[in-house]
């Protein structure tokens, strides 16, 4: 993928810092001796997140005469439209041959294709990144953090509740600016979390006295300890410099992997390495969309895959853009046009889709919320009422998604099936979370570590969780001497979860004899009533005894 780039130059400050406290990323908190040198190369999370299926939007092409270009003015003529080019030419930092840095820049060179599948996840972003921090008059070292920090990816999400492709905390987030709700997650979006990002590295600059390595080092793990690492130095009249602190080893290695970055980035040519090529030039901007918006009607609208409108604005958590804003898409500038007048000619109502609901004996809001895939909110909104009191027999008009659920594979709900339908080692499980519930208590009575429980679950391990959740569970399968002659068919019966796409024709009947399950069990896997009808294209979650067919 070539001339993918982002110009949304000048975009409003979000809104102004709240009270600043650390940043609590977790970090492996180990002491050490001052004389201590760890020389640490990247996880083999790191190495897996960068060797994903490619995540290139194919269908960008450069900007054309007569595309709307929402770009600024900072644009210089400089001799290469290579962006790299653009970055090595204002490179600043100062990159001593210390053993942590040369271990880092040493494994970045033998991985070439780390950095090239990095460098197209970032294509789409990395001029927007540039375009900004030249606004704020930063050092342009800083576009290459969200490669230390998420190779890049926006949808990353760590153990220790960070996301986003700058990787802020739901907390350190909020106080930047970054808006979280069921609907968004600015800490994934591009806009949001970047110029977050640019907040909080102004503070922390301005906290350390000018210090950008002592304020790197305190992005990754708090003002509050690099400060107490500072001030340890100084009362044993030693160095406070960045390389001479007693740091956590994963910060201790954090700010050499920037500098290792750097530094190749400057001497590409004399490393021998050929980095992905991007565009120094703008194809995509933000789009003022004024109010809530199904996500799959606007793919359509700019002639984009659901999927490729998702992966440029991932903070969008469901089917539909919040209803109480940011009200603003990014989009390739060659599609606006026609995505504008398209959008002009929708009414407010045809901007989703809308079902009639009548309201039966012990419904609630929430469970109506649920069974739709919306928030309590805006039914309540829509419909003008004002507590939470509901009278059977009437009508509530619900919006819905226009397409089916599992055609929105980057919202939030497909990310996590998608993530506990994973087939891993063992007898899978599934518990459902009830009332006093905690990840360490259910992770303690199946036997499994905490954090498994957690990443199997697409969670951090401290992140809460609710009665009626779902959560998914790996034990390793139990060795029996049982002989096969004695056991009985349940016990030999090899169950799997299989999703199934309703067809015309089908109904809880025929889908129950056809898979050999009970109608209510499959009520009770999918939240459904048998008294309601089956739509085609509808996918229901089954689990099937497979023994016969293996």
């Amino acid at each position: 993928m070539k001339n993918i780039t982002l110009s949304i130059a000048t975009v409003l400050l979000l809104s102004g810092c709240q009270s600043i406290s650390n940043q609590t990323k977790p970090n492996n908190l180990e002491t050490h001796t001052e004389n201590q040198v760890f020389i640490d190369v990247a996880s083999s999370a790191e190495i897996n997140q960068a060797l994903l299926v490619d995540e290139a939007i194919d269908v960008i092409h450069p900007v054309a005469d007569g595309d709307i270009d929402l770009g600024n003015d900072l644009k210089e003529n400089y001799l290469s439209n290579d962006l790299w080019q653009r970055i090595r030419s204002k490179l600043e930092f100062s990159i001593p041959e210390e053993p942590r840095l040369v271990s880092q820049r040493n494994w970045f060179i033998k991985h070439p294709d780390y950095l090239n599948r990095v460098a197209k996840r970032a294509e789409p972003f990395l001029y927007y990144i540039v375009e900004a921090l030249e606004a704020n008059d930063m050092p342009i070292e800083i576009a290459l953090l969200p490669i230390v920090e998420s190779a890049f990816d926006p949808f990353a999400y760590s153990h220790g509740r960070a996301s986003g492709m700058w990787q802020f905390i739901p907390s350190t987030g909020k106080r930047f600016g970054m808006k979280q709700n069921w609907w968004f997650d600015g800490r994934r979006d591009i806009v949001a979390s970047t110029q977050g990002a640019i907040k909080y590295l102004k503070y922390l600059n301005e906290f350390f006295d000018g210090d950008w390595m002592l304020a790197l080092a305190a992005y990754n793990s708090g003002e509050g300890r690099v400060r107490r690492a500072v001030r340890k130095n100084k009362k044993k009249n030693l160095p406070t410099d960045f390389w001479s602190l007693d740091l956590p080893k994963e910060t201790r290695a954090y700010v050499p992997k920037l500098l290792a970055l750097a530094d190749i980035v400057k001497r590409s040519d004399e490393f021998k390495i050929k980095l992905h090529e991007i565009d120094n030039s703008s194809v995509i901007s933000q789009v003022n969309i004024g109010s809530q918006l199904d996500l799959a009607k606007a793919a359509q609208l700019a002639d984009l895959s659901l999927t490729e409108l998702q992966r440029l604005n991932p903070g969008f958590n469901r089917w539909a853009t919040d209803p109480d804003g940011p009200h603003y898409l990014l989009l390739p500038n060659h599609k606006i046009a026609n995505f504008k007048q398209g959008l002009a000619k929708l009414s407010k109502k045809e901007r989703l889709a809308w079902q009639r609901y009548k309201i039966k004996n012990g419904d609630n809001l929430g469970e109506i919320a649920q069974k739709f895939n919306t928030e309590i909110a805006l039914i309540k909104q829509v419909n003008n009422i004002k507590g939470n009191q509901i009278r059977t027999g009437k009508f509530l008009l619900i919006p819905v998604a226009t397409a089916s659920l599992d055609s929105y594979l980057l919202s939030q709900n497909q990310r996590l099936a998608k993530t506990q339908n994973k087939v891993l080692a063992g007898e899978k499980r599934i518990h459902m979370v009830r009332s006093g519930d905690t990840l360490w208590d259910i992770s303690h009575a199946y036997g499994v570590p905490t954090r498994s429980l957690a990443k199997w679950n697409g969670m951090a391990p401290r992140d809460p969780i609710k009665p009626g959740q779902k959560l998914v569970i790996w034990q390793k399968t139990a060795v029996t001497t049982l002989d096969s002659n004695t056991m009985t068919p349940s016990e030999k019966a090899i169950m799997r979860n299989i999703h199934y796409r309703v067809r015309k024709g089908d109904s809880f009947a025929r889908i129950a004899d056809k898979f050999n399950v009970k109608i209510k069990d499959i009520e009770r896997w999918n939240s459904l009533n048998r008294d309601k009808y089956l739509q085609p294209g509808q996918m229901l979650k089954l689990s099937v005894d497979v023994t016969n067919n293996i």
